[in-house]
């Protein structure tokens, strides 16, 4: 289950909000390691190390790190607020070993209780659902392409990567983003909640968005099977926005580029999720100018999800300057290992979903509007 190894921190490459990324020996070699600062500490060049490295040995791309599990000899201090419940009693990546207590945005201890303790509604908010985290910069950047002011919430679920830390994108959007809210078992975000629901809600209420996008951390687990994928619970974000009464956008996988047969047009992964798993309609984006090579396969794909015959409905949005919006995003787009220029559609059919979102609350009069009684946090 762990494959487990002791070494000696021996640099610092860099660090970023959450993480810090290490030089560790250990044995004959030098694998390169990531700490979380909230969960083990920071540890420093000369520190001994105890680190699991699974997924460095399996060689996954996203998650192939060795991780450190503790700095035996110098463990941090322990977190504010006692042992009762008033610094929060949220926990997260549960009865792991290294599980994490945080305070829950809807809970007692939380400043925004009272915002949060009858709320019950989205009021309509436009919320993207994206089946990986490649999406959001993406998303973001066309949102942000004809309305810069709009204040945009991102929903972490837990399909991916657990700690926020882990994601390079987030730390490069700080500054972009009205903030982040990790959900499920996902910890580390600006805001913390217990379910997509109260994410949402929080996204809406306390950070004052204009629209929110929901997709789950970087890094997937697939199987190459229809069911077998964590970004298919893209659907239940779907019901989860259409219940709160919030109006849910889909951000399809399109693409010409990826040489796997399912997922060439519109993923098998987008089919499955809003055609079997999403039971309340959405509105789906489509580039208006894709290539011609997948412009027809993408229409035949979402023949039978859209209306007449379908519960969703086919949006074909223009992308005049997206592409140029994109080439501006303040963090690399990545998607599978290609990037802008190697998966273009994918991108732009991600940015004409954030077009659209920002279309949507702009003529409801939402943008810039908030919400009253939210306090924010950024």
């Amino acid at each position: 289950m762990v494959r487990w190894r002791s070494g000696t921190v021996t640099g610092i490459r860099r660090r970023w909000r959450g993480a810090v990324e290490l030089d560790v020996a250990v044995d004959a070699t030098t694998v390169r390691a990531l700490a979380y600062p909230e969960l083990v500490g920071v540890p420093e060049p000369g520190d001994a190390v105890l680190l699991n490295v699974g997924a460095l040995a399996m060689g996954l791309g996203t998650g192939g790190y060795a991780l450190v599990v503790a700095v035996p000899q110098r463990l941090p201090a322990d977190p504010p607020g006692g042992d009762d419940r008033s610094g929060g009693h949220l926990v997260k990546a549960r009865y792991t070993p290294l599980q994490a207590i945080v305070c829950g945005v809807d809970e007692e201890a939380s400043p925004y209780r009272r915002v949060l303790v009858d709320a019950d509604d989205l009021a309509g908010m436009p919320v993207v659902t994206a089946d990986l985290h490649s999406a959001l910069p993406a998303i973001v950047a066309g949102a942000l392409a004809d309305s810069p002011a709009l204040r945009i919430a991102y929903v972490m679920t837990d399909g991916g990567a657990l700690p926020a830390g882990f994601s390079r994108t987030l730390d490069g959007l700080a500054g972009t983003l009205a903030g982040t809210v990790t959900v499920g078992q996902c910890f580390g975000g600006d805001l913390e909640a217990t379910t997509t629901h109260s994410g949402l809600l929080a996204a809406r209420h306390v950070l004052r968005a204009d629209i929110a996008v929901v997709s789950q951390g970087p890094g997937n687990l697939g199987t190459g099977t229809r069911w077998g994928f964590s970004g298919v619970a893209v659907g239940e974000a779907v019901n989860a926005v259409a219940t709160l009464g919030g109006r849910p956008v889909g951000a399809l996988r399109i693409s010409d580029a990826d040489p796997r047969a399912r997922h060439h047009g519109v993923s098998h992964h987008s089919v499955t999720a809003y055609g079997r798993v999403a039971l309340a309609p959405a509105d789906l984006v489509v580039p208006a100018e894709l290539p011609a090579t997948i412009a027809a396969e993408v229409v035949a794909a979402l023949a039978p999800l859209t209306a007449p015959v379908g519960r969703h409905r086919m949006v074909q949005v223009p992308t005049d300057g997206l592409t140029e919006a994109l080439r501006a995003s303040p963090v690399p787009l990545r998607t599978m290992g290609r990037d802008l220029a190697g998966d273009h559609a994918y991108f732009l059919a991600c940015a004409a979903a954030g077009r659209y979102a920002a279309g949507l609350a702009a003529a409801s009069g939402r943008t810039g509007d908030g919400n009253a009684e939210g306090d924010g946090v950024s």
